[in-house]
Parts: C-alpha cells; sequence; structure tokens
C-alpha cells in the first residue's frame, strides 16, 4: 500500500517552548516512524523534550500534555545513524599514500589534519550519522570542539589509538620506530606500539589519558600494512587478556582488528566485545562469536572499493593481501547473518578526499551491502542504529533507537528505506538531522511529493 505524503519546507519544522519548565518541546509526526528495534510504526508521534525522547507512539495516542503544540510532519522518521568503525585521519588518500609515510611525523602536521577533517566530520552528521565509533585517528582531540559547539559533527566515541606489537598492523613499518614511539609518547600521530603485559596495561591506561572511550587491538596482521600477514596472530594470550582486563576496569570494552581466524580466536576467547573485519571466520569462530556475546563489524565497504578502485595502485604484496581478504569478505559476511551473530554496521571510512567512495559522508553504502549479503532493510538499519552503542560496553549511551528517555538523536528521510535501501546512501534524502535535540539540518527535497508504502 503506498500513501502519498506531503513535502513541507523548512519553517515547518520548528520547536514549541513548552509549559512549565521552559524546556523545548518537538513533535514530529511521520507517516513511517522506524524506531531502530521492533516494528516500524504507521502514523508515528515522537516528542523531544531538550536533549531527550519524551514520548514515541501513534499519533492517534498523543498523550493530552502535548496538544497544545502543533506536530511538524516527515515522510520517515528513524534514529540517527551510527557508523561504528572510522578514521577522521586529515588524509586525501591515493593507493600509494594508503602505505603509510613520515609525513605524520612532521611539525604542524595534527593541526592540518584536524583542519581537514572539520569538514569530514560535517559531512558524516548531514548524512544522517549522529554518531561514530572512531577506531584510531584524531577525532578524540576533535571531540571537544564538538561537545562544546565551534564544530558541528557526530558523537564521537574514540580508541585515539590501535594497540599493535612492534611491526604489527597497528605500526607504520615505513617510519623509523623510534620516530613511531617518539610521536605517540607525545599526543601526535594516533598510534600505540606496544610489546609485553605492563606495556599494554600502560598504553590503554595512556588511550584512556587522552579520551579514549573504547580500545582497538590488532589481534592480527592486515591488508595494507606492508610487512605483516592477515593470516597471523598478534599479541599473545597474556597480553591480550591484560588489554582486554585493563580497560574494563574503566568500563572501555575493546574492539579487535581481527581478519585471521588465529587472531579472531584469540582476541575472543581474551574477551573483546566486537570483531572488526573478521573476513576467515568459518563455524568454528562464528560459534564462538555467539557464546561470547560478540558483535561483528564487517566493513565491507572498504574492502569492496579497495579492490574495486585502488587494487592497481597498491604495492604487490598488499594487492595480493587485499584481492584474498575481498573473496573471503562475501563468504564470512554471509555466514554472520545466517548464523544470527549480532552485527554492528562500519565502514572503516578513512578518506577526506571529497570524491572518493572512501570519503566521509558515503558511509550508509554499508548498509547496502548488508542487505545485498542477506539482510532485509529493516535488519540492516537495526544493524546501523541500535547495534552500533552496544559495542561500547559499559560506555554504552541510550542512543540508537527512538525510545523515552534515550538521546533525541533522530534523523527524518524523504522516502522510505524500507522499499529501498539505498535511500540512506544519497545525503540529500535525508532532509532532517536532530543531535541531542537539537536540529542541525533541515533541507526538505523537492519535489512536493512522493509515497511511502506499508
Amino acid at each position: 500500500m503506498r500513501i502519498p505524503i506531503q513535502r513541507l519546507p523548512p519553517s515547518h519544522i520548528a520547536s514549541e517552548p513548552s509549559v512549565g519548565d521552559g524546556e523545548t518541546i518537538t513533535l514530529i509526526h511521520a507517516t513511517l516512524l522506524i524506531p531502530g528495534r521492533g516494528e516500524p510504526i504507521h502514523n508515528g508521534l515522537l516528542a523531544i523534550k531538550g536533549s531527550k525522547i519524551d514520548w514515541v507512539g501513534t499519533y492517534l495516542d498523543l498523550p493530552a500534555k502535548y496538544k497544545g503544540i502543533t506536530p511538524k510532519h516527515v515522510p520517515v522518521l528513524m534514529p540517527g545513524l551510527w557508523d561504528c568503525h572510522v578514521h577522521f585521519m586529515g588524509l586525501e588518500l591515493t593507493g600509494a599514500a594508503l602505505e603509510g609515510g613520515g609525513s605524520a611525523y612532521l611539525p604542524g602536521f595534527n593541526a592540518l589534519a584536524g583542519a581537514i577533517s572539520v569538514e569530514d566530520l560535517k559531512m558524516t552528521l548531514m548524512a544522517g550519522y549522529t554518531s561514530v565509533r572512531e577506531l584510531g585517528g584524531y577525532g578524540c582531540d576533535l571531540w571537544p570542539g564538538v561537545q562544546n559547539g565551534p564544530l558541528v559533527g557526530p558523537n564521537i566515541y574514540s580508541a585515539v589509538a590501535p594497540l599493535s606489537i612492534t611491526g604489527g598492523h597497528g605500526d607504520d613499518h615505513s617510519s623509523p620506530i623510534q620516530t613511531v614511539l617518539d610521536a605517540m609518547n607525545c599526543g601526535g600521530s594516533p598510534i600505540g606500539v606496544c610489546d609485553g603485559v605492563d606495556d599494554c596495561v600502560k598504553t590503554v591506561r595512556k588511550m584512556i589519558r587522552r579520551g579514549a572511550r573504547c580500545i582497538k587491538v590488532c589481534s592480527s596482521g592486515g591488508v595494507l600494512s606492508l610487512n605483516d600477514n592477515p593470516e597471523d596472530r598478534q599479541f599473545s594470550d597474556e597480553e591480550l587478556k591484560a588489554i582486554v582486563d585493563e580497560a574494563a576496569r574503566s568500563r572501555r570494552a575493546v574492539a579487535a582488528h581481527a581478519i585471521g581466524k588465529a587472531g579472531i580466536l584469540a582476541a575472543l576467547r581474551a574477551g573483546v566485545k566486537s570483531i572488526e573485519h573478521g573476513m576467515y571466520m568459518d563455524e568454528e569462530v562464528a560459534d564462538l562469536i555467539l557464546e561470547k556475546d560478540a558483535i561483528f563489524v564487517a566493513t565491507h565497504h572498504i574492502v569492496r572499493t579497495l579492490a574495486r578502485d585502488y587494487v592497481d595502485e597498491l604495492p604487490p604484496p598488499v594487492k595480493r593481501k587485499l584481492l584474498t581478504v575481498n573473496e573471503k569478505a562475501r563468504d564470512s559476511y554471509k555466514l554472520a547473518i545466517k548464523k544470527g551473530i549480532k552485527i554492528a554496521l562500519g565502514t572503516d571510512m578513512l578518506n577526506s578526499a571529497r570524491t572518493s567512495a572512501l570519503s566521509h559522508g558515503n558511509n550508509a553504502k554499508e548498509l547496502t551491502y548488508a542487505v545485498e549479503l542477506g539482510m532485509s532493510p529493516l535488519q540492516a538499519i537495526e544493524c546501523a542504529t541500535a547495534n552500533g552503542p552496544e559495542t561500547l560496553g559499559g560506555m554504552a549511551p541510550l542512543s540508537g533507537q527512538l525510545k523515552i528517555g534515550y538521546d533525541a538523536d533522530v534523523i527524518a528521510v524523504a522516502l522510505n528505506p524500507l522499499d529501498d535501501i539505498r535511500v540512506l546512501t544519497d545525503p540529500s534524502n535525508v532532509t532532517h538531522v536532530w543531535k541531542g535535540g537539537k536540529l542541525y539540518k533541515s533541507q526538505p527535497r523537492i519535489p512536493t511529493q512522493a509515497t511511502v508504502s506499508y
């Protein structure tokens, strides 16, 4: 069933003062309300009071206390999206630049990276992403500017830097090790090289000292790092357990970069909350993920895009690794869906070049791959909303769902993503963005009429 819906100009989305306590109340009437978890609500209505969701239900059930406020209409309302694996690096990447290099250690680079990343933050929010988990980058340093108002961007839950063994995936293989360590110790480039239990514990503490709200560890080799192999595991059992235990003392969940089977199994046994990439997942790995109640973040977008757009620019060893994991990525993702593993969506977005498919603001492409590989659009939306905060464990905010008491991180969409998930990949279809109850975007599309199917 298709119901015509009227497009309203920006002035029709406004806030009304409430009576009594002075907090602002906004009522939003939606032809279709997608709550993030659970069935959609037709003819739905949501009330925002201050920074929180105050009520949600059907328009006909609107409580009497809101009767004096005129609701504002949108076609589709849903929670703000979560990208659970991004990097704000301030780099315009080419194939050659993906190898790494010494420019990140030059004086002034941090300031330049931050300045470039300002636009990345804004583009992410305008695409409907109200929250991100950053697993290495300058997002932690930029977050106070977002939190306190000068910068426009999503909520940033940053790990600061990935923990890596010397010569591991998170190390910079093309720079002198002392240069890397010096930059790390003076708050420079986001790299966390550590060896041995004591050093691992101290490095976790350093990340938390710098503001990390989660911890990332590289338990396997990687693809883009020059001198390691994604099938090889990294860190000993004792080191991994020490990292997880130390993080837990401060309620930080641990995300594991884990591509190869050995690295995935070791990370799960140590107690990590999420497995990032996981291309070598098989039945044994999938069963242990379920047993440990861990979350899978497939990052399919970066693998598919690198294999399509960058592969011929990469050094031969990196190219070989990329082509191998690209073949395995589809199978592991399909297996995770089949087994019912909890999945949160993350892109591994890292590029500040405005014309690249890996540029910030293209994050919703990950939802299209989720649907292509076996999810329904509604399932993909749950993975990109309600499941996102769960990757943060004890630091998880009340976010990702349209529920009373949750953060008012909400987006309006011009067309129905349940009909075609690709709707979300065009930021112009995201007509309104509220974060913490504040309206950051109000740009309804033309034409004047469209439909939402039930």
